[in-house]
């Protein structure tokens, strides 16, 4: 049988992401970074919204469509660099999947929706959107925020946690108050949101 646009779409990206040259480590096993992010990114939007619609799911999907191609090295190692160095990924991660889209069949208005997803335009103000921002936020809380953590000291991540409870909608941050975290990360998210 032959696979549907959505699939299609959804196997391109992943092969997409199958090119990382960075790994990260599961279990004892190797997995191509932005791979397993993607993936990770599909799981918690679909355990977060089940009803997701499929353009919100390849959104999610192709939120960091090959990263590692633009360096965080290439721009100064400031806010305003660090801003700068976002816009581009942004702009790069939408076109890499308006090229997929419309490879597999989808016409320009399906395309135009889901680069507005990506680019995060409408956050606060378009339902997809914001679940798309909440998602973005408990892939990190719920995989990388214990490693980040650890490299950080308390006053940064407390801020940083702080940003991403601003980012995200009521029901989002009650998602992210069921995630299991360990003693000390659970002390620093409820020094940040009281």
């Amino acid at each position: 049988m032959k696979p549907t646009r959505f699939e299609s779409a959804m196997a391109l990206i992943d092969k997409k992401n199958a090119e990382d040259i960075n790994t990260y480590q599961v279990f004892g096993m190797s997995y191509p970074k932005e791979l397993l992010y993607s993936q990770r990114m599909t799981r918690k939007l679909l355990q977060f919204e089940p009803n997701a619609s499929k353009a919100l799911q390849i959104a999610a999907r192709a939120q960091h469509i090959c990263r590692w191609k633009i360096p965080r090295g290439d721009y100064p190692m400031d806010r305003k660099g660090y801003l700068k160095w976002r816009e581009t990924l942004k702009k790069m991660h939408a076109e890499l999947t308006s090229n997929i889209l419309k490879q597999v069949g989808y016409d320009k208005q399906y395309v135009d929706r889901i680069s507005q997803l990506i680019t995060k335009k409408l956050i606060k103000k378009n339902e997809e959107s914001q679940t798309l921002e909440d998602t973005v936020c408990l892939v990190f809380l719920d995989y990388y925020f214990e490693e980040f953590a650890a490299k950080h000291d308390d006053d940064k991540v407390i801020n940083i946690l702080q940003k991403t409870w601003r980012k995200m909608s009521n029901k989002g941050q009650d998602a992210a108050l069921q995630l299991n975290f360990s003693d000390k990360s659970l002390i620093l998210v409820k020094k940040a949101i009281n």
